[in-house]
Protein backbone atom coordinates (compact mmCIF):
# COMPACT_ATOMS: atom_id res chain seq x y z
CA UNK A 1 0.00 0.00 0.00
CA UNK A 2 2.69 2.47 1.06
CA UNK A 3 4.34 2.04 -2.42
CA UNK A 4 1.05 2.46 -4.17
CA UNK A 5 0.21 5.71 -2.25
CA UNK A 6 4.06 7.07 -2.94
CA UNK A 7 3.91 6.39 -6.83
CA UNK A 8 0.15 7.60 -7.06
CA UNK A 9 1.10 11.27 -5.13
CA UNK A 10 4.42 11.16 -7.63
CA UNK A 11 2.15 10.70 -10.19
CA UNK A 12 -0.47 13.21 -9.61
CA UNK A 13 2.36 15.76 -8.22
CA UNK A 14 4.14 15.71 -11.27
CA UNK A 15 0.82 16.33 -13.34
CA UNK A 16 -0.68 19.01 -11.53
CA UNK A 17 2.67 20.56 -10.40
CA UNK A 18 3.75 20.45 -13.79
CA UNK A 19 0.42 22.49 -15.23
CA UNK A 20 0.57 24.70 -12.03
CA UNK A 21 4.24 25.67 -13.24
CA UNK A 22 3.35 26.15 -16.82
CA UNK A 23 0.09 28.30 -16.48
CA UNK A 24 1.27 30.65 -13.15
CA UNK A 25 4.77 30.83 -14.16
CA UNK A 26 5.79 29.90 -17.54
CA UNK A 27 3.07 31.26 -19.50
CA UNK A 28 3.32 35.11 -18.31
CA UNK A 29 7.12 35.08 -18.25
CA UNK A 30 6.80 33.95 -22.09
CA UNK A 31 4.40 36.33 -22.97
CA UNK A 32 6.83 39.10 -21.37
CA UNK A 33 10.01 37.44 -22.91
CA UNK A 34 9.18 35.88 -25.87
CA UNK A 35 8.45 37.57 -29.26
CA UNK A 36 4.84 36.21 -30.57
CA UNK A 37 6.03 34.61 -33.85
CA UNK A 38 8.06 32.24 -31.87
CA UNK A 39 5.80 31.43 -29.01
CA UNK A 40 4.33 28.62 -30.63
CA UNK A 41 7.61 26.86 -31.71
CA UNK A 42 8.53 27.54 -27.50
CA UNK A 43 4.80 25.99 -26.08
CA UNK A 44 5.01 23.36 -28.84
CA UNK A 45 8.39 21.80 -27.65
CA UNK A 46 7.88 22.29 -23.96
CA UNK A 47 4.33 20.15 -24.20
CA UNK A 48 6.00 17.47 -25.96
CA UNK A 49 7.99 16.73 -22.94
CA UNK A 50 5.63 17.44 -20.64
CA UNK A 51 2.98 15.28 -21.93
CA UNK A 52 4.89 12.20 -21.94
CA UNK A 53 5.37 12.74 -17.94
CA UNK A 54 1.33 13.35 -18.31
CA UNK A 55 0.82 10.43 -20.40
CA UNK A 56 2.79 8.03 -17.78
CA UNK A 57 1.41 9.77 -14.75
CA UNK A 58 -2.13 8.97 -16.08
CA UNK A 59 -0.88 5.17 -16.75
CA UNK A 60 0.54 4.97 -12.69
CA UNK A 61 -2.59 6.94 -10.96
CA UNK A 62 -5.01 4.17 -13.10
CA UNK A 63 -2.94 1.34 -12.09
CA UNK A 64 -2.36 2.46 -8.47
CA UNK A 65 -5.47 4.09 -7.97
CA UNK A 66 -7.43 0.88 -8.51
CA UNK A 67 -5.22 -1.52 -7.30
CA UNK A 68 -5.60 0.44 -3.97
CA UNK A 69 -9.57 0.11 -4.69
CA UNK A 70 -9.80 -3.62 -5.51
CA UNK A 71 -6.67 -4.51 -2.64
CA UNK A 72 -7.22 -2.42 0.02
CA UNK A 73 -10.63 -1.14 -0.12
CA UNK A 74 -12.03 -4.55 -1.41
CA UNK A 75 -14.07 -2.85 -4.08
CA UNK A 76 -15.59 0.80 -5.02
CA UNK A 77 -18.13 -0.17 -2.39
CA UNK A 78 -15.37 -0.33 0.25
CA UNK A 79 -14.16 3.53 -1.25
CA UNK A 80 -15.19 6.54 1.16
CA UNK A 81 -16.63 9.32 -0.83
CA UNK A 82 -13.69 11.19 -1.30
CA UNK A 83 -12.55 8.27 -3.44
CA UNK A 84 -15.00 8.06 -5.68
CA UNK A 85 -14.94 12.06 -6.19
CA UNK A 86 -11.36 11.89 -6.65
CA UNK A 87 -11.93 9.22 -8.85
CA UNK A 88 -14.72 10.63 -10.82
CA UNK A 89 -12.76 14.26 -11.75
CA UNK A 90 -9.45 12.38 -12.80
CA UNK A 91 -11.56 10.55 -15.22
CA UNK A 92 -12.84 13.98 -16.36
CA UNK A 93 -9.47 15.21 -15.95
CA UNK A 94 -7.89 12.81 -18.28
CA UNK A 95 -11.13 12.83 -20.74
CA UNK A 96 -9.52 16.97 -21.15
CA UNK A 97 -6.40 15.69 -21.60
CA UNK A 98 -7.13 13.39 -24.42
CA UNK A 99 -8.72 15.97 -25.62
CA UNK A 100 -5.39 18.66 -25.49
CA UNK A 101 -3.16 16.23 -26.73
CA UNK A 102 -5.56 15.06 -29.57
CA UNK A 103 -6.93 18.22 -31.14
CA UNK A 104 -5.43 21.12 -30.34
CA UNK A 105 -2.12 20.05 -29.52
CA UNK A 106 -2.10 18.27 -32.94
CA UNK A 107 -3.30 21.69 -34.76
CA UNK A 108 -0.65 23.17 -32.55
CA UNK A 109 2.54 20.73 -34.51
CA UNK A 110 0.67 21.57 -37.41
CA UNK A 111 0.66 25.53 -37.30
CA UNK A 112 4.68 25.00 -35.96
CA UNK A 113 5.36 22.67 -39.05
CA UNK A 114 3.76 24.77 -41.21
CA UNK A 115 5.54 28.11 -39.68
CA UNK A 116 1.82 29.68 -39.16
CA UNK A 117 2.83 30.95 -35.53
CA UNK A 118 -1.04 33.02 -36.01
CA UNK A 119 -2.53 29.84 -36.20
CA UNK A 120 -0.34 27.99 -33.59
CA UNK A 121 -0.88 31.08 -31.13
CA UNK A 122 -4.63 30.18 -31.61
CA UNK A 123 -4.03 26.69 -30.17
CA UNK A 124 -1.77 27.85 -27.81
CA UNK A 125 -5.06 30.16 -26.25
CA UNK A 126 -7.32 26.98 -26.69
CA UNK A 127 -4.83 24.52 -24.13
CA UNK A 128 -4.57 27.47 -21.92
CA UNK A 129 -8.15 27.38 -21.05
CA UNK A 130 -8.15 23.81 -21.06
CA UNK A 131 -4.89 23.71 -19.00
CA UNK A 132 -6.53 26.06 -16.66
CA UNK A 133 -9.52 23.84 -16.46
CA UNK A 134 -7.85 21.21 -15.84
CA UNK A 135 -5.39 22.64 -13.12
CA UNK A 136 -8.27 23.80 -11.14
CA UNK A 137 -10.11 20.14 -11.57
CA UNK A 138 -6.09 18.85 -10.22
CA UNK A 139 -5.83 21.07 -6.99
CA UNK A 140 -9.63 20.14 -6.43
CA UNK A 141 -8.44 16.30 -6.50
CA UNK A 142 -5.34 17.12 -4.59
CA UNK A 143 -6.80 18.84 -1.61
CA UNK A 144 -10.15 16.16 -1.62
CA UNK A 145 -7.48 13.30 -1.81
CA UNK A 146 -5.23 14.81 0.99
CA UNK A 147 -7.78 15.55 3.27
CA UNK A 148 -11.10 13.90 2.16
CA UNK A 149 -11.23 11.42 4.55
CA UNK A 150 -11.01 13.49 7.20
CA UNK A 151 -13.69 16.29 5.92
Amino acid sequence: MSLAIALHVLAAVIWVGGMFFAYMAMRPAVVEVIDSSQRGVLWCRTLSRFFRWVWAAVVLLLVTGYWMVFNVFGGMAGAGWHIHVMQGLGIVMMLLYFHVYFAPFRRLKQAVANQDPQEGGRQVGQIRKLVGTNLILGLIVVVIGAGGRYL
